[in-house]
């Protein structure tokens, strides 16, 4: 009975870096996920840009919305930096859960008193988790605030070339103004 229990501590131990590398492997699936939505978006403002140079609305609405790409575009630059730089410690992180699994097999094979490695393991495991985390928050405030600016070039374009905007106060209650 006595190997049944150890063999069951041994498995129950095992069942924790598992649930982290779920975790890790979900966080690394849905960040693939955000940038391939990226660079998708880094190929949409190229093609804007580019199509700026047949545009005939005028200089002024040109140099505007030249402006607005080139703001939108330095900010989905710095995304996909964030983003490969959280995958780049999510990866590390699920290597270090696995190896945490590893590390408590080995102990419990071996019968050493090594506990301490698998313990390092999780903890480092955890700490670039955490801060993939950290980094995909600053990434998903970026998004954002590329989604305002369009938003708001988007608003004062409609409010100067259409007056019916201007006389909808409807639309305004959502501004706050």
């Amino acid at each position: 009975m006595i190997l049944l229990s150890s063999a069951l501590t041994v498995l129950s131990a095992m069942i924790t870096p598992a649930v982290l590398i779920l975790a890790c492997g979900s966080l690394i699936l849905t960040t693939s996920q955000r940038l391939t939505r990226v660079i998708d978006r880094v190929r949409e403002l190229s093609k804007e840009i580019e199509g700026l140079a047949d545009d005939t609305r005028g200089e002024e609405f040109i140099k505007e919305k030249r402006t607005m790409l080139f703001d939108l575009m330095e900010r989905a630059i710095h995304r996909a930096r964030l983003l490969q730089r959280a995958l780049t410690r999510l990866y590390i992180a699920l290597s270090t859960f696995l190896a945490t699994s590893v590390a408590i097999g080995v102990v419990a094979l071996t019968d050493t008193n090594l506990a301490v490695v698998a313990i390092v393991f999780v903890f480092i495991g955890a700490g670039l988790m955490l801060a993939a985390s950290i980094l995909l928050i600053l990434e998903s405030r970026i998004g954002l605030s590329s989604t305002y600016v369009e938003m708001d070039f988007l608003w004062k374009r409609g409010l100067h070339s259409s007056p019916e905007v201007r006389e909808n106060r409807s639309l305004w209650r959502f501004l706050g103004s």
